[in-house]
């Protein structure tokens, strides 16, 4: 781990005792399946009206971590508050004020959209109204419809709205858009942007680098059950300080001839088509751009992607976590 990312998980180590603002504080929390710690002295803080991406590959303790904090497990070590409430102590004040929209569904397959989100409602005291809602997600049409009918899309859409009903504070949204087509997909960010202009926290678990990048606040990366970073997107990849250029074009571009441009002081094309420029000690990155858009318009050249900044979430994540795929 870089000196920035220790910096950074040491940052959430005192952010999690600033408990007066937090809806979430996790503290020195750890879990263990027999001699398996899958959670290890695991320790941060969610501020009210955030939204919090909580990412890491598959083993990384984030089901454990988020199935915790909603009440269904027990911790081994360390305390779990949220919105000020211990969650399986105070699990009757607590349950009305979040909502959880599930990885796996388990909607009812014989009832149909409308008559799921009618049982719901009848557990809140002030529920939204459920015709707005199914507006809302974009499932109007499909209100008759049995889930067992419902396309997968469709489902995360009635989850979300099942989620949401109960008008909560905190929302847990465990891969919201898996499965969804483009369109829904940005419907359901819309939605997750509103949700926080009116002061709801949301905890966001995702596989998609990109909607983390996007929604987040702030992002914590965890891996075999430890916190290994913790902090703004725009900080994490980069983008505040910016030294570097990426962008992806047409493989075997000149890099002496970019190297040479006015701002550049070094070009390399680190994998086929995908190139990244270093900006020099009197450039910036807007005199880079520049120079580097002019050069590509001379040379009759496409962009396909350009970006500023060391890298994307996605490059970070599997520079920490490592590429492979774990099971």
């Amino acid at each position: 781990m870089s000196a920035h990312m220790q910096t950074t998980a040491q940052r959430a180590s005192s952010d999690a005792v600033e408990q007066g603002e937090a809806a979430i504080v996790v503290d020195n929390f750890s879990k263990s399946y027999g001699s398996n710690r899958v959670v290890n002295h695991l320790q941060f803080s969610v501020r009210q009206g955030e939204v919090f991406a909580l990412l890491g590959p598959n083993g990384a303790g984030k089901t454990t971590t988020v199935e915790t904090l909603e009440g269904y497990r027990t911790p081994d070590e360390g305390t779990i508050r949220v919105l000020g409430l211990d969650p399986l102590r105070e699990a009757q004040t607590l349950k009305p004020q979040i909502g959880v929209m599930l990885q796996q569904d388990g909607l009812y397959p014989g009832l149909t959209a409308r008559e799921v989100l009618h049982l719901f409602a009848g557990y809140y005291k002030q529920p939204q109204n459920i015709d707005a809602l199914l507006e809302r997600v974009g499932l109007t049409s499909a209100a008759k419809t049995r889930c067992r009918r419902l396309s997968g899309g469709q489902k995360r859409r009635l989850a979300l709205a099942v989620a949401l009903v109960g008008n909560p504070a905190l929302v847990f949204l465990d891969e919201p858009t898996a499965g969804m087509d483009p369109q829904a997909r940005l419907v359901t960010w819309e939605i997750i942007r509103d949700l926080q202009q009116k002061g709801v926290t949301i905890l966001l678990t995702t596989h998609l680098m990109d909607e983390a990048e996007r929604l987040a606040d702030r992002v914590a990366i965890i891996d075999h059950g430890e916190l290994i970073a913790l902090d703004t997107p725009a900080n994490m990849t980069g983008v505040q300080n910016a030294n570097m250029v990426r962008f992806v074009a047409p493989a075997g571009l000149d890099c002496q001839q970019m190297a040479a441009l006015p701002s550049a002081r070094k070009a390399e094309e680190v994998r086929p088509g995908s190139y990244l420029i270093e900006i020099n000690e009197a450039g910036s990155i807007p005199a880079l751009l520049a120079d580097l858009t002019a050069w590509l318009r001379d040379q009759h050249v496409t962009l396909s992607e350009l970006r500023v900044g060391h890298g994307s979430l996605e490059d970070l994540f599997l520079r920490l976590t490592g590429s492979e795929v774990r099971e």
